[in-house]
């Protein structure tokens, strides 16, 4: 987030906060200031958490950011926040407007309006009130619902700032047009959206605004038929939120500017990621994230997604400097959980280096702590299961890509999703299904050397010599690396970049279907 965007003013319902100056003040019956009194931790304090409002502000970040190098007692936290809610929560009937999220931290909950006339940040949005379009009036909870978990779901995106619905709630009925919210809100993006349930089937339409220019640049409908409601209301939030993710990191990455600060290489470094994989995309990113690092190097989110995108493009395609990109990645890791011990992104990048170096428990460790922050991040979720097809059960490998599939059915990624479907299919000698995914990820991935490879194993199990052998010579001609040059060199480079830490009835599953089914296609052994 822009640090100049949150250098601002507040307004949290009767109160007003003054970051420049630090002050707290209540507007009296006459409308003027009063100042509060209230100590500088405390102030210190409020503007951590409505910096994030409506989103958990862990424990060690609000000390991080309040006591900065210095061995606090939690009990100190707990005193100040009571002095806060003291202040605060006079006169309201709905409970504190600061939230204990028990064994996470604390999350603003009031009502939050920005005054002044910064930069809004980057990746700022407010979900508006959803329309009620079905015949029954009384359906309009379902639609509020709906805003609320997408303005949840939005909010634990990294690097996103959403307004509370509590705040978004009071434009339900205000003849104001988009250009007005983003300024009083201080946002760039303003959502939109209807619900129309009819029965069993429910469809909502999202529209994207540009809150600076009033331009519609995004739009897309979600329908589904369902006869469990409950779900469909945790899932209808969580695809918006996926698919919305994705089109602002583009629109953004996209935006002209006349010098790149290192957010700006960020966004471009997500971009790229966010392309079909290619030694190309690759690179790209790779590229943007050093330049991001330069400029900060105790990033813990640049040192992230730079550990994730180096393990990555080992996985797709090698290297030929494959022990100093892994040992540089590690590193990146491990500096990025030290700085930020709750991150997402530093999360994710451990689990990915861990599951290079076969320590696959430990890797679905660290995607499950990802999860929990962020449910709707569907790489972790998809990771979990690519780890149980090594260790087991492989029927849950399926059920986690599947999983991600139906939260992203547009993501840019799903080849591999896809050709982890079909590989789990292989090795349980189902040939048929696992031809079925492996031509589906070779649709959308034809660059991908090892999508082609385990078709040309597929297909010569089935006894279709002719696919198997064009399969097969496609992957050689992809693989620059020589990997597909014979048996003995893709079990060395297969144990080690792709099974290393599998069980031992997994690697003789690997034996008995893919390499056999590569022999049979023309591989040589040596």
């Amino acid at each position: 987030m822009d640090a100049s965007a949150m250098s601002e003013i507040f307004l949290l319902g009767a109160f007003r906060l003054d970051r420049r100056s630090g002050g707290l003040f209540r507007r009296d019956d006459d409308g003027a200031d009063a100042p509060v009194t209230i100590g500088s931790r405390a102030l210190d304090i409020l503007g951590a958490l409505i910096a994030r409002a409506g989103e958990v502000v862990s424990k060690d970040e609000i000390i991080a950011a309040v006591w900065p190098g210095t061995v606090v007692e939690d009990s100190n936290l707990t005193v100040q926040i009571s002095a806060l809610r003291r202040v605060l929560d006079r006169g309201r009937t709905q409970g504190s407007c600061i939230q204990r999220v028990s064994g996470r931290g604390y999350r603003f909950v009031g009502a939050v309006t920005r005054e002044g006339r910064g930069p809004p940040p980057r990746l700022s949005i407010v979900v508006l009130p959803f329309t009620n379009l079905s015949e029954d009036r009384e359906q309009q909870y379902f639609a509020d619902a709906i805003t609320e978990d997408l303005t949840t779901n939005l909010s634990q995106i990294a690097n996103m700032f959403v307004i509370s619905s509590n705040t978004a709630f009071t434009y339900r009925y205000k003849p104001v047009g988009t250009r007005q919210i983003g300024r009083e809100l201080g946002v760039r993006y303003v959502l939109e959206g209807s619900v129309q349930r009819s029965g069993s089937h429910v469809r909502v339409n999202t529209q994207l605004i540009d809150a600076e220019t009033d331009a519609h640049v995004w739009t897309a409908r979600f329908a589904r038929d369902t006869s469990d409601l409950f779900a469909l209301q945790n899932e209808i939030p969580s695809r918006v939120a996926v698919a919305l993710n994705l089109e602002l990191i583009a629109i953004e990455a996209a935006r002209p500017t006349r010098s790149l600060d290192g957010f700006d290489y960020v966004l471009r470094g997500r971009a790229a990621m966010n392309k079909p994989r290619s030694r190309d995309t690759y690179a790209e990113a790779i590229s943007q994230f050093e330049h991001a690092l330069a400029l900060d190097p105790g990033s813990a989110d640049v040192q992230g997604l730079l550990a994730r995108v180096l393990v990555a493009r080992l996985l797709d395609f090698g290297s030929s400097t494959y022990d100093s990109d892994l040992k540089r990645a590690e590193e990146l890791s491990i500096r990025a959980l030290a700085a930020a011990p709750c991150s997402p992104v530093a999360h994710f990048a451990r689990g990915q280096v861990l599951r290079v170096l076969g320590r696959l428990e430990e890797a679905i460790s660290e995607y499950e702590t990802v999860l929990a922050s962020d449910p709707n991040c569907v790489d972790a979720a998809a990771n979990i299961g690519r780890c149980k097809i090594y260790i087991g059960p492989i029927e849950e490998a399926i059920s986690a890509q599947e999983q991600a599939i139906r939260l992203s059915p547009g993501d840019p990624q799903i080849g591999f999703w896809y050709f982890r479907i079909g590989q789990a299919h292989l090795l349980l000698s189902r040939i048929e299904e696992a031809i079925l995914w492996f031509e589906k990820a070779r649709s959308v991935g034809p660059g991908i050397p090892h999508f082609h490879a385990y078709l040309a194993s597929s297909y010569a199990l089935k006894g279709d010599a002719e696919s198997a052998a064009s399969a097969l010579a496609e992957a050689q001609r992809l693989d620059d690396e020589g990997s597909y040059s014979s048996i003995a060199r893709l079990k060395l480079l297969h144990s080690v970049t792709q099974i290393r830490g599998a069980r031992p009835e997994i690697r003789a599953l690997f034996d008995a279907t893919y390499f056999a089914g590569l022999r049979k296609a023309g591989m040589p052994e040596e």
